[in-house]
């Protein structure tokens, strides 16, 4: 099963130096029956697209904790066993939760299939999406804008061996 791991380029850094994205259980994104039901779509590749999306969305979350870390959004596409992954059933229909899944046990870096990373011109939309976030969480739709405005910026692919690229020195 492919998941996809919301993180920041330092909490990438981390998973570079210890080969661990997480010991677990580690919240990901992926094709759920509740993301089906959302997006509406029997073509796996754009369900799976949404599932990139919704890990956006949570690294974006992430950088609005850490205003220390790179304006860059960073989604891990990782391919775990079939059970290792699995959604809550109690937040299955809560739209903040769509796509959301736990994953048991560590989460090895070396089975990671890409990185998702944004390019630097996405770095001024992401740092406003990043400050909307709260008050687009609160209902101001003039701040939802800002957040989706992230959202036109796609993600970059990198292959795993570029990781020390993106990471920088000392990595």
């Amino acid at each position: 099963m492919r998941v996809y791991v919301p993180l920041t380029l330092p909490g990438l850094g981390e998973a570079h130096k210890t080969g661990e994205l997480g010991t677990g259980p580690l919240v990901a994104y992926a094709v759920t029956p509740a993301l089906r039901e959302w997006y509406l779509s029997d073509d796996l590749e754009e369900l799976e697209y949404a599932a990139l999306n919704r890990a956006a969305l949570a690294s974006l979350r992430l950088l609005a904790a850490d205003p220390g870390a790179p304006r860059r959004r960073v989604v891990v596409a990782v391919d775990v066993p079939d059970g290792a992954a699995s959604a809550d059933p109690d937040r299955g229909l809560d739209p903040a939760a769509l796509g959301e899944v736990r994953v048991a046990g560590p989460v090895l870096l070396a089975k990671a299939a890409a990185v998702h990373v944004d390019a630097d011109d996405a770095e001024a939309d992401v740092t406003a999406a990043a400050r909307a976030l709260a008050a687009a969480d609160a209902g101001d739709d003039d701040a939802q804008f800002v957040v989706d405005g992230a959202d036109d910026h796609e993600l970059l692919w990198f292959a795993t061996q570029e990781i020390p690229n993106l990471v920088g020195p000392g990595a």
